[in-house]
């Protein structure tokens, strides 16, 4: 019989700090800025034709933050909302649900980029994420209709942070490295490492991270062959290749190598996952595809924001067995 897997236990060292922060993330001044009343009010755009709005783009990510972090309905947030300027004594109006919701529809543009470090390590990988459709017992019983689908929700992490420097929802049909190509082209400072699984090892992806004088630490798959181009990203590739095939060409070879590369990095972002599905669960509450996009952003803001208020620090202990 095969020797069944010990049991680990994790041991978190810092749990007095990442206590706090567990308590602040409930803290509304963490969500609202200070000057947030001075940015309530979108500013007058001359020569603009149309009604002006009456709402900030500041205002309306506020929204929808607090309602990330809070779980609310829309209507819901509406009445949250104005209970909490009232309590805060601000004379300042409050947006309608149907307002927060058409305006999400355009936010997504103009929050930029998640976070403003320059990383020197960046991981990416994918998740799917489920819109609207059956439940699982009514598919697992009758089969999915048409209308049930699913969302890609890609991801580009700092491993030394945790934070999501970039983020970008597709539908499911889009391949995790043609979106990664992309995704690169983004990425500020000088990146010195960029990991992935089997999925990014695409031609153009390790094209687009060598221009950023960048190593790919991607595992060719079993059946990789030598390239015989001669540029750095193919070369690079067949130097893993050799690599691999040095060490005996078999699985145990594959792990060896990943250990030697440092390929183990690349786990961090399965946390980011982890976190991202525990906190906000694995479905998208937005109907149409705009505001999907935005409130995927919104979500990765917000796991930022708990990112840095503090995070477990600790140690993994093997459990054994009683005898008993």
């Amino acid at each position: 019989m095969p020797k069944s897997k010990p049991k680990r236990r994790y041991h978190i060292t810092n749990w007095a700090e990442y206590n706090r922060s567990l308590i602040e993330r409930g803290n509304l001044t963490i969500w609202i800025d200070e000057k947030a009343s001075e940015k309530w009010i979108a500013p007058r755009e001359q020569g603009k034709n149309g009604r002006p709005r009456t709402y900030s783009d500041d205002a309306i990510l506020i929204a929808l933050t607090l309602r990330t972090v809070f779980k609310l309905p829309l209507r819901a947030l509406e009445g949250f909302l104005k209970s909490l300027l009232k309590i805060m004594q601000v004379a300042l109006p409050t947006p309608s649900y149907s307002q927060i919701c058409r305006r999400s529809s355009d936010l997504d543009m103009s929050l930029g980029r998640l976070s403003r470090k320059r990383p020197t390590d960046v991981v990416f990988d994918s998740t799917g994420l489920k819109v609207y459709g059956e439940g699982e017992w009514k598919v697992r019983t009758h089969g999915a209709s048409k209308r049930r689908t699913w969302r890609k929700l890609h991801l580009a992490i700092d491993p030394s942070s945790g934070e999501v420097l970039l983020a970008e929802l597709t539908d499911n049909s889009k391949g995790d490295a043609q979106v990664a190509e992309g995704m690169m082209e983004q990425v500020h400072g000088h990146v010195q490492r960029v990991y992935g699984d089997g999925a990014y090892d695409s031609h153009e992806f390790r094209k687009k991270v060598s221009a950023k004088e960048a190593k790919c630490k991607i595992p060719p798959p079993r059946n990789a062959t030598i390239g015989r181009s001669s540029d750095k990203a193919t070369q690079e590739r067949n130097s893993a290749i050799s690599a691999i095939k040095g060490l005996g060409g078999d699985d145990e070879a594959r792990s060896l190598w990943k250990k030697l590369v440092g390929y183990h990095t690349r786990s961090l972002v399965e946390t980011a996952m982890f976190r991202f599905k525990t906190i906000f669960g694995e479905n998208l509450r937005s109907r149409t595809w705009e505001n999907q996009k935005t409130e995927s952003v919104v979500k990765c803001l917000v796991l930022n924001t708990m990112t840095r208020l503090g995070m477990p620090s600790g140690y993994w202990e093997v459990v054994e067995k009683s005898t008993a």
